[in-house]
């Protein structure tokens, strides 16, 4: 079976010739031929246009946005009045609480502390002066938050000043500065100053080595292909854009429809295949589906011109081809995670519109289809920032994955950013080794046209949704797909709201669709093994309100992946003989897993 023609019809290529190659080891002998005429390099180590006023202005209409916000509050001189007597008369109470703390009273204050680890250690609660300094934030970041939930300003306006002033709050924190963190300096009195050195010299090499920024992991553990990355399998497809991986069977039948993994193009693939133990890949192989995964390449200035056209008909719905090229079946399931969920839901509508049906069924995990409610990110999407992107892209070609990196850890910068100022350069330790954290932190670029456009066709104007998406001249229509649908959420997901991610059980047609919510969050859900931790809620029904839906929810024991074994090798056909070789005459094993790609 060839790929599909429709498809590179539209893209006025040739059908690619098959990828031959003599095997040394795991690398082709000689560059294979790709399905675009773009040339086949790894990323160059150091992208350009790195431009530091780019974070100046956009740090400038953070601040504006919390300007106005707290500025327009004026307009309520009631809401001020009040927000004000309550700072005022919780200032006054936190102060004599303080002085009476002084000489051994137990005072409580005008603030209960909730569960934050920077007030972990034992002195904040024991030691007047920093049991003062402590209600001392949190009746400021109370005081400026009653400011912001109260202003008449659009919600876009909020959420970014709300963003921002948590933000500098966090920087503010007394716990960020060696005199206001006792844990700190018990840690320099313990140690005899040498956790101080060691703090400096995490710092100086930050400074020359993360331009400033503190390291979230320790990654010389960890290997991609080694201890990462590592279910046995062959790259049997290469083009300009992505490897495609299939897995080696471990069992002796296998369902007859074979599965295809998905992931977002700004991440590596291996989310999805982790570690042994925490792989969904292995997972899936393990329980009899013959799997492929798509691994993107990490784009350079030679693809700045790619657009998102190219991205969905050069990806899934290419991988999708090749997928059944290898296997002979006429349908594949696809399993895709964020961003690769959204793509995939575009391949599938532009089959849909097309009378084309290549997917049986689709796993879609925190996935965004509709961008009414974009969670955290909407702070990042608003027109001015989008605009201010958009002409860095076009000027330098690309965003940088530190960019990316950067943006994902200010939406929860205690947790990704000031716990490591303290981390490394207050306590003089250095950041722990964790496998969800080094995949993190091992980024993609972003292409600039694509990137651009989907940002805008997205994050501004919504167009799938609203039946506006178009891709090479076919207009969407998402009621058009009714493929069996399997949408997981995590409740406490900042990047896709859970409520977002249900929308899509609203948006696609067909009555076969389940909505499984899971405990964690973005990333966690993810990887999410059995463990007595894990908990997932299921509801058989899907009423348009996810609220309703969640109130009549049922919690249950164990993860989700479990829910999904059943509910996908239902819909994954019979058992037939595993395949005794991986690829095909046309399309032969060029690499072992992980492939090159995942290296650049």
């Amino acid at each position: 079976m060839a790929l599909r023609q429709d498809v590179l019809e539209t893209l006025s290529l040739p059908l690619p010739p098959p990828v031959t190659a003599t095997r040394t080891g795991a690398e082709p002998s000689a560059p294979p031929v790709a399905p675009h005429p773009m040339p086949v390099h790894l990323v160059e180590p150091t992208p350009p246009g790195s431009d530091a006023s780019i974070d100046l202005e956009s740090g400038r209409y953070f601040l504006e946005a919390l300007a106005r916000t707290t500025g327009a509050s004026l307009a309520d001189p009631v809401g001020v009045a009040t927000a004000t007597a309550e700072l005022v008369g919780g200032l006054v109470a936190a102060g004599t609480a303080a002085l009476a703390r002084a000489v051994g009273r137990e005072v409580p204050g005008p603030v209960t502390p909730g569960r934050d680890a920077r007030f972990a250690d034992p002195t904040w609660e024991h030691n007047a002066a920093f049991w003062y300094t402590r209600q001392l934030q949190l009746l400021g970041d109370r005081f400026v938050g009653r400011l912001i939930d109260t202003s008449p300003v659009d919600d876009r306006t909020r959420a970014k000043a709300s963003l921002a002033a948590g933000i500098l709050s966090d920087a503010l924190s007394p716990t960020n500065t060696l005199l206001g963190n006792p844990a700190a300096l018990t840690q320099a009195f313990q140690t005899g100053g040498l956790s101080l050195v060691r703090g400096v010299r995490n710092l100086a090499a930050d400074v020359k080595e993360n331009e400033g920024w503190p390291r979230q992991v320790d990654r010389s553990r960890f290997e991609v292909g080694g201890n990462m990355a590592c279910t046995p399998g062959e790259v049997v497809y290469r083009s300009a854009l992505f490897e495609l991986i299939q897995y080696a069977p471990q069992t002796e039948l296998v369902h007859e429809i074979p599965m295809l993994f998905c992931p977002p193009w700004i991440n590596k693939y291996y989310i999805m295949d982790l570690a042994p133990g925490r792989s969904l890949v292995e997972w899936a192989v393990q329980r009899g589906h013959t799997c492929f995964a798509i691994s993107y390449r990490n784009p350079d200035t030679s693809m700045r011109d790619m657009s998102f056209d190219d991205y969905v008909l050069r990806g899934p719905l290419e991988a999708v081809e090749v997928v059944k090229a290898i296997t002979g079946a006429e349908q594949v399931n696809t399993t895709a995670v964020c961003l690769g969920g959204t793509l995939s839901a575009m391949g599938m509508a532009y089959d849909a519109a097309r009378g084309e049906r290549s997917v049986n069924a689709a796993t879609m995990i925190n996935t965004h289809t509709d961008f009414t409610r974009p969670g955290q990110l909407g702070a990042f999407t608003d027109e001015e920032t989008v605009a201010l992107l958009e002409r860095h892209m076009a000027r330098a070609g690309l965003l940088p994955s530190s960019r990316m990196a950067r943006t994902f850890s200010l939406l929860r910068a205690n947790d990704l950013v000031f716990s490591y100022v303290v981390n490394n350069w207050l306590m003089g330790e250095d950041p722990a080794a964790f496998d969800l954290l080094a995949w993190n932190d091992d980024g993609t670029n972003m292409p600039g046209r694509m990137h651009g456009e989907f940002l805008r066709w997205f994050y501004r104007e919504n167009r799938f949704a609203e039946g506006r998406m178009e891709i090479a001249g076919t207009r969407l229509d998402p009621g058009l797909v009714d493929q069996s649908t399997y949408v997981v959420s995590a409740v406490d997901d900042h990047i896709v709201p859970w409520q977002s991610a249900y929308q899509t059980t609203q948006l696609q047609g067909g009555d076969d669709n389940r909505f499984v919510l899971s405990t964690s969050g973005h990333i966690a859900a993810i990887v999410n093994p059995p463990s007595p931790k894990a908990k997932h809620w299921t509801n058989e029904e899907l009423p348009a309100d996810c609220e309703e839906w969640k109130s009549a929810a049922r919690l249950n024991e164990g993860t989700w992946w479990q829910d999904w074994a059943g509910w996908i090798a239902e819909r994954s056909g019979p058992m037939v003989p595993a395949p005794s070789q991986l690829g095909s005459e046309r399309h032969p094993p060029v690499a072992a897993a992980p492939g090159s790609y995942v290296h650049g």
